[in-house]
């Protein structure tokens, strides 16, 4: 018997099921959902995540370390610098009382060669512009008290060094206990890089008012100079007029 040529295509084709309409889709779609979420990679990424903000931790507290090891460099530079401002200032101070020194002797040497010249010679008295005072005691640059602490501590010699209270240091375990370490670490630094940058102030503004008292000193030392080779100028004169004869 011969079978229906549309009973063959439905034998043929693919059989259709019919779905349930109270079924859920949590069979169909469970394992691909099951599978979407990553536990494994979660953890991985969180452990980088801590390694990363630990490493940048540390290097912060490398470049913060930076940074006070060359305030240090400044600040030794800068100690250097007062005390070579000091012995300038106690030279130009030695150098004015030696001119002053000068203008005693000078002094007595004009005596004598206003003296001498024989009976008919007019007498001779040397020609004087101002009188020599030689140095000044406010110019005196701390040279009294230079050896005292404060002036030391000023000058750097012996700079101040706060003491911080000593902690009980524990291994740091977790990522934020190294972190927070790191950190503690990064405000001791920091504090000692404030302390550091006061002391370059104030060595700052003691070298400008070094400097300031210098120039000061330097007008009436000039001056007295000035004065000195004007008068040796004249007994020179007066000497080489006195040879002619």
């Amino acid at each position: 018997m011969s079978v229906p040529m549309y009973k063959k295509q439905n034998s043929l084709s693919t059989p259709v099921h019919k779905t349930n309409p109270f079924d859920s889709d949590s069979d169909s779609e469970g394992p691909s959902r099951a599978q979407s979420v990553p536990v494994r990679h979660t953890n991985q990424s969180v452990q980088e995540l801590e390694d990363y903000a630990i490493t940048k931790a540390r290097e912060t507290t490398h470049k913060v370390n930076d940074c006070v090891r060359a305030a240090e460099a400044i600040r030794e530079d800068a100690t250097q610098t007062m005390l070579t401002l000091h012995h300038q200032g106690e030279q130009i101070m030695r150098s004015h009382q030696v001119a002053a020194e000068i203008e005693q002797d000078l002094t007595v040497s004009e005596k004598l060669l206003g003296s001498l010249g024989g009976l008919f010679s007019k007498s001779w008295r040397p020609k004087r512009s101002q009188q020599i005072k030689g140095p000044v005691s406010g110019n005196n640059f701390s040279a009294t008290t230079a050896n005292d602490t404060e002036q030391r501590w000023k000058l750097g010699i012996v700079p101040a060094r706060q003491e911080r209270p000593s902690h009980v240091q524990t291994t740091p375990v977790s990522a934020m206990e190294k972190i927070q370490a790191e950190t503690a670490k990064q405000d001791d630094a920091l504090s000692d890089l404030c302390s550091t940058l006061g002391q370059l102030k104030e060595m700052a503004v003691d070298m400008g008012a070094e400097i300031d008292r210098q120039n000061k000193a330097l007008v009436p030392f000039s001056d007295d100079v000035d004065e000195l080779n004007f008068r040796l100028k004249g007994a020179n004169q007066r000497g080489r007029r006195l040879l002619g004869k």
